[in-house]
C-alpha cells in the first residue's frame, strides 16, 4: 500500500482510495449492478481495461473495502464482494446519484433516472439500508 495517502484531511484521504476514475465505479457495479467476477467487470458498460481492472480491485482488497472468495461451483473464479466498509460507501453513491440527477442532466440529457430515484432522495436514510439489505440478501443467496 504504501503512503497512499497526501495530508490528514479525511476528504483528500478518502480520495486517495476511492477518488480515482475507477474505484467507486467498481463499488456501484458491485452494490446496485450484482457484479462480483472479473468477467463480470470486463463485460460491464464501462469497459474498464483489465489491467486497471485488476490494480483497483487489488487496492481496494487491501484496504479492506471489498474481500475475495472462490466461487463454490468454480474452485478456479475469484468471487468479489463488499465488507462492511465497502457497504458504508453507499450513502456516498446514493448522494452522487442524487446529485447527478439534480445538476447533471442539463449536461447529459439520456441519465438514467428512474421514478424510483425521487422515492429514495425523499427517503435516504431508509433508501440506504435498503440496498445494503438487498446486497447482504443476494450476496447471502449467491454463496
Amino acid at each position: 500500500m504504501g503512503n497512499t495517502f497526501r495530508s490528514n484531511c479525511p476528504i483528500t484521504s478518502a480520495l486517495d482510495i476511492v477518488g480515482d476514475k475507477w474505484s467507486l465505479v467498481i463499488i456501484k457495479q458491485m452494490l446496485f449492478e450484482g457484479k462480483s467476477t472479473f468477467k463480470d467487470f470486463t463485460e460491464s458498460t464501462e469497459a474498464i481495461a483489465t489491467n486497471i481492472l485488476s490494480s483497483r480491485l487489488k487496492m481496494l482488497e487491501e484496504y479492506g473495502i471489498l474481500s475475495k472468495t472462490k466461487l463454490p461451483a468454480n474452485k478456479k473464479t475469484n468471487i468479489y464482494f463488499l465488507t462492511d466498509k465497502g457497504l458504508g460507501l453507499t450513502p456516498t453513491l446514493m448522494e452522487l446519484t442524487f446529485w447527478s440527477k439534480d445538476y447533471m442532466q442539463e449536461f447529459h440529457p439520456s441519465l438514467n433516472l428512474d421514478k424510483q430515484l425521487d422515492t429514495a432522495q425523499k427517503n435516504k436514510d431508509e433508501s440506504y439500508k435498503r440496498i445494503v439489505e438487498n446486497y447482504k440478501n443476494w450476496l447471502e443467496d449467491y454463496k
